[in-house]
């Protein structure tokens, strides 16, 4: 999985669960400050992202990310090993 296909995905759901224009959404975005996400959003954006992604954050975790940016890098950083042959 590319930082790309995460920021996507992230600005797919975030752009659907708040109602916004995507174009919005980058990296630099604010969760609360830019999209005044409140913790129903987030929760439901760790969700998507552990469902879609196979990654576990804990609640201190997702206190944590405050960004977009950062919650790619996230997801990057905690992804499952990729099964080898």
């Amino acid at each position: 999985m590319t930082r790309d296909e995460v920021f996507s995905l992230i600005q797919s759901h975030l752009a659907d669960e708040l109602d916004l224009d995507p174009a919005r959404i980058d990296e630099a975005t604010s969760f609360k400050e830019d999209l005044e996400a409140d913790s129903l959003d987030l929760y439901t954006l760790v969700q998507e992202l552990e469902d879609s992604y196979g990654v576990r954050m804990s609640d201190e975790q997702a206190a944590r990310i405050l960004t977009v940016g950062q919650a790619i890098d996230f997801v990057l950083e905690h992804q499952p090993a990729a099964d080898h042959p």
